[in-house]
């Protein structure tokens, strides 16, 4: 199936005030909450989602697991486990790869239109931003090519890099 360019955008701002069916957050490995975009989810989702996450028992890095969005636009909340950067030569490519696909596997499986995702693992995990958006832009149009959900998937930058590097990768995959 031929992609259409319009089911990949690009985002700059805050992933919690996304109206979307679903946000995909950067979580740590116990899903109970942390620093960055996995803060501010939490916050933002209030404490109900610490107690679903809790049940969980926790995500190996490179899977993907599914919650409710509580007190967030987004009905659903997308926990991933990103690699940490060591230098690229301990599986972080084919990890950060996974991510993605787990995460898109829940949403055909959920039925979910619309999707965001924050730029995994480039946060404290230390991922580079410019490899790791390569790695986004790839698993996602491989994924929406063979699915006919999500409709659309938006990349979620934070800074200007962020989106600079988001934006060279969707140019170069062309």
């Amino acid at each position: 199936m031929k992609l259409d360019p319009g089911r990949i955008k690009i985002f700059e701002g805050d992933i919690v005030k996304m109206e979307v069916d679903a946000i995909v957050n950067a979580a740590n490995n116990s899903l109970l909450g942390g620093g960055g975009v996995d803060g501010a989810i939490h916050r933002a989702a209030g404490p109900e989602l610490l107690e679903e996450c809790k049940s969980l028992n926790g995500c190996p890095t490179g899977e993907a697991r599914i919650t409710s969005g509580y007190l967030l636009p987004a009905k659903y909340i997308i926990h991933t486990v990103g690699p940490v950067w060591k230098g690229g030569k301990e599986g972080e490519d084919e990890l950060l790869a996974s991510c993605y696909r787990k995460s898109l596997e829940l949403v055909r499986e959920h039925s979910i239109k619309t999707i965001a995702f924050p730029a995994i693992s480039t946060g404290a995990y230390g991922f580079p931003s410019e490899r790791a958006a390569g790695i986004a832009v790839s698993q996602i149009k491989e994924f929406l090519r063979k699915n006919e959900l999500p409709e659309t998937a938006f990349l979620v930058c934070y800074n200007k890099d962020s989106c600079k590097n988001i934006k060279n990768a969707l140019d170069e995959s062309l």
